[in-house]
This record gives structure tokens, sequence and C-alpha cells, in this order.
């Protein structure tokens, strides 16, 4: 791709970010505020996810295997 484009991208992606947020009516120090709370929050979300998500799916999947008869390896006869 093409360097300006990649920066005409993100630069609308930004701006269409401001419009959805409705930030581009805020104050420069109000604006530095907002970001920065919500790249905090966007990146909690994100390292929880990450973190826990596989737990649960492992804990889930052990579950169902349970009720549906599924034998745990520790028992199958060989």
């Amino acid at each position: 791709m093409d360097v300006k484009r990649v920066k005409d991208y993100l630069y609308w992606l930004y701006y269409q970010y401001q419009l959805v947020t409705c930030s581009y009516v805020l104050e420069p120090w109000e604006q530095s505020m907002f970001h920065t709370i919500t790249v905090t929050v966007v990146a909690m979300v994100v390292y929880t996810a990450y973190v826990f998500v596989p737990i649960h799916v492992r804990l889930a999947l052990e579950f169902f295997s349970q009720i549906f008869g599924a034998q745990p390896e520790s028992t199958v006869v060989n």
C-alpha cells in the first residue's frame, strides 16, 4: 500500500472515532483526558479477554464433555 493512502485511512478512522464519540466538541485538555480514559478501558478489556477467556473456554469444554458422556483421558481403558 501507498504510504499516503495508509495515512489518509488512519486519519479517516480517527475522524470517525471523533464523530462517534463527539469528542471533537471537547476542549483540548478534555480531549486528552477522554482519550486517556478510553485507551485505558480498551486496554483493560483486551487484557482481561486475553487472560480469562481461554480459561473459561477450557472449563466450559470440560463441563460439556462430562455432560455428554466423553470419558476423561485418565479413565480411558487401553
